[in-house]
């Protein structure tokens, strides 16, 4: 009998051991390990336990060798929707939640090196979510971070660089954020044909003189988090090599909008002139110029009415640029698509392809 319960003792020893073996083989990292990589402008909660991420295109990676992995995370609001990438193929939609939760990301998968990709489809406006880290399943071990992208693309830009409505198959411009997607907008398709590390400033609805709401460009392109007046970002961590500005398409709408609020309390009861405009752009321009002061710049518009037949948003464009007589600096105008609405996907897919031939023409970088 003693023989019978020191082999029980044993074998139960045993198991005891090997699962605490694998455990302390097999941990969590959290959101600060090396072994993660980030993309965009990314922020810490008021406690620094956590990844902030606010801003549309925002992405984590991480590389593994296993089957399963999954991820802690908390939203603000529960509005957000992310795209789980695996090994850059497969696709999913994922809805992050006002309470803390584990969420799978990968389950069943083949045994080998996988790499995993959260991104965020949606704007800052539907609120903030914290990342706190990653947890493998069983058997899956979290690998070293990829080399860093050589290349880094920067766009600062509205509704259309948003994706704003661009899965909104009936065309009316809903503004549920399911419908919003960044990863299929021109500037992430642009900034993955070229293998960048892509940032997005993005906001739909606004504009360098007026917005359909109380703020402008120029008032939060240098946030950290767009919703602190007080975070600052710094511009020496992420210089980029190309730098895309697509705006002044609510500007176009706006100043013929008198009775509008915006306009009310922007404008009082003039609109402004054809000076004000090209001089509002130009600073926002050279504010870009100094703090990257060897950076290429597209000053880009399209492709909705702003570039249609007869616009004079383009010749404002160009009398800024022209202005600045600075030899990295480019005009580029999509032509108007012509059709109702935001730029759908295939719209999108245009827009890119004839933005990365423009970039091949007339950029090195």
């Amino acid at each position: 009998m003693k023989t019978i319960f020191k082999l029980l003792f044993n074998i139960i020893f045993s198991l005891f051991f090997l699962i605490g073996c694998t455990q302390k083989n097999n941990p969590g990292i959290s959101f600060q390990d090396p072994q993660i990589s980030y993309m965009g402008r990314i922020g810490t909660n008021s406690d620094s336990t956590a990844a902030a991420l606010y801003w549309s295109g925002s992405s984590i990676s991480v590389n593994f060798r296993g089957t399963e992995v999954y991820a802690k995370m908390k939203d603000e609001n529960g509005d957000n929707y992310y795209n789980i990438i695996i090994d850059s193929d497969s696709i999913f939609v994922l809805r992050t939640d006002t309470t803390l939760k584990l969420y799978t990301l990968a389950n069943g998968l083949e045994r080998g090196n996988h790499t995993i990709e959260i991104f965020k489809r949606t704007e800052f406006d539907r609120g903030t979510t914290y990342f706190y880290g990653f947890e493998p399943g069983p058997g899956t071990k979290f690998l070293p971070a990829s080399p860093a992208k050589k290349r880094v693309i920067e766009f600062y830009g509205n509704s259309i660089t948003a994706g704003y409505a661009v899965e909104d198959y009936s065309g009316n411009d809903s503004p549920d954020s399911t419908f919003t997607n960044n990863y299929l907008s021109y500037a992430a398709l642009t900034a993955r044909h070229y293998d960048a590390r892509y940032t997005g400033i993005i906001k739909s609805g606004i504009g360098i003189t007026i917005s359909w709401f109380n703020y402008i460009m120029p008032e939060i392109y240098d946030r950290l988090d767009p919703n602190d007046p007080n975070s600052n970002w710094d511009f020496t961590k992420n210089i980029p090599g190309l730098v895309i500005i697509n705006l002044l398409q609510n500007d176009s709408w706006l100043v013929n909008m008198p009775e509008h609020t915006s306009f009310i309390e922007t404008f009082g009861t003039q609109p402004p002139s054809e000076d004000f405009i090209i001089n509002a752009y130009q600073d926002f321009v050279i504010s870009i110029r100094t703090v990257y002061p060897e950076t290429s710049i597209i000053c880009m518009l399209g492709n909705m009415d702003i570039t249609q037949e007869g616009s004079p948003w383009p010749g404002y464009v160009q009398q800024a640029v022209e202005n600045l007589n600075d030899p990295k600096i480019y005009t580029y105008f999509v032509p108007y698509k012509n059709t109702p609405g935001h730029p759908g996907i295939e719209e999108q897919e245009v827009m890119a392809k004839s933005l990365i031939q423009f970039i091949d023409e007339n950029i090195t970088w």
